[in-house]
């Protein structure tokens, strides 16, 4: 009574089990082989601007070579400013270069079968940098990576975010967190995702007035996760998080090396009552868990009104629903009228006329407080698929109709959605846009999203400094200012001055501020003399970052002329200070006689300019057909733009774009979302989704919904491959938790 596919497996189970044992014996054995003996971070954060500097040292206990690897997670706001590798007294550096030149460079030796590292966002907030060299018997090798990061206020505070991920115990492992802030250090707190009482006696913290170190260097007894096992606890996040104390001036100006930084955070000052209005998309797409975790966090959002607010929702799919006719004053009824009437939230996509409709209602409104804060807070989750889809002219249509009169916020729900489009519309109406990540937490995102923007305290903020005595200013005027955050500008001093004067002026809730305040340059200049642990010239790096980071934002809603300018200013300074930016990347030579050249990117949200969660895809090479294959049961699903096919047991079942259909088999779920995306679930194993982008051209884009299921052994294969290398057909091994064979694949076609 046995199939002739169950012989098979059955035959496969038999022959191929014992060689998996051996295989993975095996990989452990090397695995041993390469140490990790010693591992220092060691970061300086000077005035909010940190130097952080990770050090590897590896040793090959075989008697035979042996690939190592070294792997750091780093934030994606930091950019990567050197990398070397140390080998038996010879040093090989990383060179950063123009994008193009790199690229060339690294298409060559693709094209000779050499392989390619790649910079890919690991999560939310980080992203990796992965290089490996061949080491020979009991040789060592050194690699040290420095990366440079602003540290941005929110909620009234900063936080150093450092992921500690050895994978082994460490001899000599050790984490200095150096910090120094003129103004004075108001609290610092540590916080971990792995801290046991163990590892809490390996923490010490020494803070002064204006300093502070903290050391975190645990042995390995402390390291393990109980006496018996040679398994590491160091697997999470090390965080630092602290304020500085503020007096009621104009701020704080430094001054370094003839560059400056003026830094602004008012506090303490009335709130502006706001007028919001909320804009969510409760299309197909959105129905199930994303509208719920929405309508939770609107109900949080409500109730945390203030009673001199206004506000107003919209619902949109492919008609545009309004809650009221007009703006609402946020008194009790008001709000308990609007919790209940929530949850009609959970019964194509016009997003276009949504957003204009959220305007009207904004122009229209009477009554509301002379001095107030207007904005619009977007929710969606996909492309605008009806009424207006061009892109383009929504993003005109939005920007003529706002005029400059309130501000835009983008949330982008997913990876489904185009983020570039609601970027670009973000900025462009005075507002921000931010990635809402699809998980358990996406209630308590969108609530954290709506603090940082929540109390608005100051309005039209100007920043003015003498004109014939400062060059290089970086941005100096600011539509809002919420409490909790931080204003920050920097430029050169071109002349010689014995006094810095700056000039604040901005519209308050009760009325319009000018504040004044003068630097004396000798002074601020010994403010940093002497500091032995402080990388001298920070002001100047400062300004170079905020100035890149600045001149990038501003291309994204720039004209094609006016872009092609600011990028190329941004190349320029990202060369000059050596700093690895979305227009540069980083050439890693090796040994002779190894595989030569590993690539280091810069990612993007955005994704255009590299991987994001697995989703693939740079802009311009698409992947249009994947296949997806089971083992158990013994299935296919053939996903391309024209359709989904289905084949088990030599029969096929064909399921069209046009329409949403869900079809099973033996447990295995495929469902179609009309002209949106395909998932495939199967229990206890990965759930895969594919979705369909139809602009600018018809493409497929691919990522994983949990990612928890996947084995210890999966390693970020996906994000070994470059685009421009995947002509052909690849086959991906991904190790699965329960298929009997432990192997699935995914058969990519670009």
């Amino acid at each position: 009574g046995v199939s002739k596919m169950e012989e098979r497996m059955l035959f496969a189970l038999m022959v191929f089990s014992p060689l998996i044992v051996l295989a993975e014996t095996i990989a452990q054995k090397v695995f041993d082989a390469i140490e990790i003996y010693s591992l220092h971070v060691d970061c300086k954060v000077t005035s909010r601007f940190a130097h952080t500097v990770i050090t590897s040292k590896i040793v090959n206990r075989a008697n035979e070579s042996r690939e190592a690897t070294f792997e750091v997670e780093l934030p994606k706001t930091a950019f990567i400013t050197n990398f070397s590798m140390s080998i038996d007294g010879k040093v090989y550096p990383g060179i950063i270069k123009e994008k193009a030149s790199a690229q060339k460079e690294y298409d060559a030796a693709v094209s000779h079968g050499q392989s390619a590292g790649l910079v890919k966002i690991t999560g939310r907030k980080l992203e990796q940098f992965h290089v490996s060299v061949s080491v020979a018997a009991a040789s060592k090798v050194t690699f040290e990576l420095t990366y440079e990061e602003l540290l941005k206020r929110q909620l009234g505070k900063f936080e150093l975010l450092i992921k500690v991920r050895p994978k082994q115990l460490v001899k000599h492992f050790q984490i200095d967190v150096h910090i120094f802030e003129p103004q004075g250090i108001r609290f610092l707190e540590t916080d971990s995702t792995f801290m046991t009482n163990e590892l809490t006696e390996a923490l010490t913290k020494v803070q002064n007035e204006t300093k502070a170190h903290i050391l975190f260097k645990p042995t390995i007894d402390q390291q393990k996760i109980n006496p018996e096992l040679d398994e590491t606890l160091l697997n999470g996040d090390f965080v630092v998080r602290y304020d500085v104390k503020r007096g009621a001036t104009a701020g704080d100006i430094q001054i370094v090396n003839g560059y400056f930084v003026h830094y602004f955070a008012p506090h303490e000052m009335p709130v502006f009552p706001k007028n919001v209005i909320f804009v969510i998309d409760r299309s197909g797409s959105m129905a199930g868990r994303k509208i719920e975790q929405t309508r939770d966090a609107l109900l949080k959002i409500l109730q945390d009104l203030r009673p001199e607010d206004h506000f107003s929702f919209i619902t949109f799919n492919r008609k545009v629903v309004e809650w009221k006719s007009s703006l609402l004053q946020a008194t009790a009824k008001n709000v308990a009228s609007a919790v209940s009437d929530a949850c009609f939230l959970i019964i194509g996509t016009d997003i276009n006329r949504a957003l204009l409709a959220a305007v009207s209602v904004l122009d229209k409104a009477e009554s509301l407080p002379e001095r107030s804060v207007s904005m619009i807070i977007l929710l969606t989750d996909g492309q605008p698929t009806s009424g207006e889809t061009n892109v383009e002219v929504i993003q005109e249509n939005i920007q003529k109709a706002v005029n400059g009169k309130y501000a835009l916020f983008c949330l982008g729900f997913g990876f489904d959605v185009s983020y570039r489009f609601l970027e670009k519309m973000a900025l462009s109406n005075g507002g921000i846009a931010r990635r809402i990540y699809e998980n358990a937490d996406a209630a308590l995102q969108l609530q954290g999203f709506y603090q940082e923007v929540a109390t608005p305290i100051l309005m039209q903020i100007e920043m003015q400094y003498p004109e014939n005595a400062v060059e290089g200013l970086t941005k100096n005027n600011f539509k809002l200012f919420f409490e909790g955050s931080e204003i920050i500008v920097s430029g050169k001093i071109s002349n010689e001055l014995d006094l810095l004067p700056v000039e604040i002026k901005a519209q308050s809730h009760s009325s319009d501020l000018t504040l004044k305040e003068e630097a004396n340059v000798k002074e601020k200049e010994q403010v940093f003399k002497n500091q032995t642990y402080i990388f001298g010239n920070f002001i100047e790096r400062l300004w170079a970052y905020l100035t890149i980071q600045q001149l990038l934002e501003k291309s994204i809603s720039a004209q094609e002329e006016e872009q092609k300018t600011l990028e190329a200013q941004a190349l320029e300074l990202s060369l000059q200070y050596s700093f690895v930016t979305p227009l540069t990347s980083m050439v890693v030579t090796k040994p002779a006689g190894q595989e030569q050249t590993e690539l280091a990117n810069k990612p993007t949200e955005a994704g255009k300019w590299g991987i994001e969660q697995g989703k693939l895809g740079d802009g311009i090479n698409h992947f249009v057909q994947f296949e997806i294959t089971y083992v158990n049961p013994p299935a296919q699903i053939h996903v391309s733009t024209d359709e989904i096919v289905l084949r088990h047991n030599n029969e096929s079942t064909r399921l069209p774009w046009a329409e949403s259909a869900t079809s099973t088999v033996q447990g295995l779920r495929v469902s179609v979302e009309k002209e949106r995306s395909v998932t495939a679930s199967l229990s206890d194993t990965v759930t895969v989704k594919i979705s369909f982008v139809k602009f600018p051209d018809d493409f497929l884009g691919l990522y994983f919904l949990n990612t928890d299921r996947f084995s210890d052994k999966v390693s970020g294969v996906l994000g070994r491959y470059h685009y421009r290398c995947m002509q052909q057909r690849r086959m991906i091994l991904l190790e699965s938790t329960s298929d009997p064979i432990p192997c699935w694949s995914l058969d990519v076609t670009a």
